[in-house]
């Protein structure tokens, strides 16, 4: 029978912690998994049982501890394993997604999600387990032992069979602390990020429809995104396969989502004469839009291209605006163009037969409100700043899961 599981946040701190030695294995022993571990396999009718929530595969966050979305028992379910808060649950299917969580509230999960709990925790702590399951030697023994073609799943013996080296009860304690306070340094961030996401979002909205309303009432002009250019919008150049590889930088559809500001991959190269250059250029200041898409989400999605050391230009599925700069700021526009309003606005202009597509025409006719310069640019540079800043908290996040990765990896090695 599985003893019951402590809350997460009632490990307390052991003030002979600091003089453990954290990786002196004298004392540590080689264990199996499933000597250690149960499969909790307790199923129930979740309406009977008074369970509001269910947990699937998709509810997983690869890498993340945290379950932060679920389904309603009330819109259907056929799930009936039940898991309380402090038991982790470990993807079984497609194991390499890297799917584990520690289930914070009662529901019912997925079959193809296993529910784990220490047999004993005074041989296994409840608060180290997640992190054995991260592991990477634990992943390649899931992913080792997985059958199937399309979607390989991995059973409970072959987890069981499981080898590891067992640290001794009051290192469990030091090593979860440690581990789990880098976690809350990484969820926090998230939280950050979530916050400064939403003021960012808050912030275009009310600026342009500030500036819309100023269109209404006379007060400042507007124009089409075609009036507003110095050169007519631009469909980019399509090659063979067989010019691919050499020559001139090639900026493609990938390279215009990964931020406001395209990043072309130095592998990404197409032979063009001297006249397809000037003609298909991506100068420093363009604005880039996708004008094809499998989903309606990607279509007219725009990117700025930034200063760059070498010429590039840009492939067949993409538009070019070069806007003037004496009318237009260039990350004004392109602010625009990914802000809600002007989402909407391409989004409305899409039509799709095989994919979904927006011509010349379409963004062309997108209207722009027109402030003066300086107000142009302020609402760039605060939005440059807000964007800056998530990139830095993006970093963190990075460098904190990077960390409970190498030092789980290096307890488990």
């Amino acid at each position: 029978m599985t003893a019951t599981l402590p809350s997460l946040s009632n490990l307390q701190p052991n003030p002979a912690w600091a003089a453990l030695p954290l990786f002196d294995r004298t004392a540590w022993k080689r264990v199996r998994f499933g000597d250690v571990v149960e499969n909790c396999a307790k199923t129930c009718d979740p309406a009977e049982a008074g369970l509001e929530r269910f947990v699937a595969m998709e509810h997983l966050e690869p890498g993340s501890l945290h379950v932060r979305s679920w389904g309603n028992v009330a819109d259907g379910t056929t799930f009936t394993r039940r898991c309380r808060p402090g038991q982790v649950l470990f993807g079984k299917r497609r194991a390499y997604q890297r799917k584990v969580a520690v289930a914070e509230f009662e529901a019912v999960v997925s079959g193809d999600i296993y529910v784990l709990a220490p047999k004993d925790t005074l041989r296994l702590l409840p608060e180290l387990l997640p992190f054995l399951c991260l592991s990477e030697r634990f992943f390649q023994h899931a992913v080792g032992t997985s059958a199937g073609s399309l979607s390989p799943r991995t059973n409970w013996s072959s987890l069981a069979s499981f080898e590891f080296d067992l640290p001794p009860l009051d290192q469990q304690r030091r090593i979860a602390e440690i581990l789990w306070a880098v976690d809350e340094s990484e969820q926090s961030r998230w939280s950050l990020k979530g916050d400064l996401e939403t003021l960012k979002l808050a912030y275009e909205v009310a600026e342009f429809d500030k500036l819309f309303d100023a269109v209404s009432e006379g007060q400042i002009k507007a124009a089409k995104l075609r009036n507003v250019l110095i050169t007519p919008i631009c469909n980019g150049i399509f090659k063979t396969s067989d010019l691919f590889g050499k020559g001139t930088l090639l900026v493609n559809v990938t390279d215009i989502y990964s931020g406001f500001r395209a990043v072309p991959s130095s592998l990404n190269r197409v032979e063009v004469t001297q006249s397809e250059s000037q003609r298909f250029s991506a100068n420093p200041g363009d604005v880039i839009f996708n004008r094809s898409s499998l989903v309606l989400a990607g279509i007219g999605h725009a990117c700025l291209v930034p200063e760059w050391d070498e010429d590039m230009v840009f492939e067949c599925h993409l538009m070019r605006a070069r806007p003037d700069p004496l009318i237009i700021d260039s990350r004004f526009m392109c602010r625009y163009a990914l802000s809600p309003r002007g989402r909407r606005f391409l989004m409305s202009r899409a039509q799709t037969t095989t994919m979904t597509t927006i011509n010349q025409g379409d963004i062309g006719d997108m209207p722009f409100p027109l402030p003066d310069l300086e107000r142009q640019r302020a609402i760039a540079d605060h939005l440059d700043d807000l964007e800056s800043t998530i990139a830095d908290v993006n970093r963190a996040i990075a460098s904190d899961a990077l960390l409970k990765s190498k030092f789980a990896n290096q307890l488990f090695s």
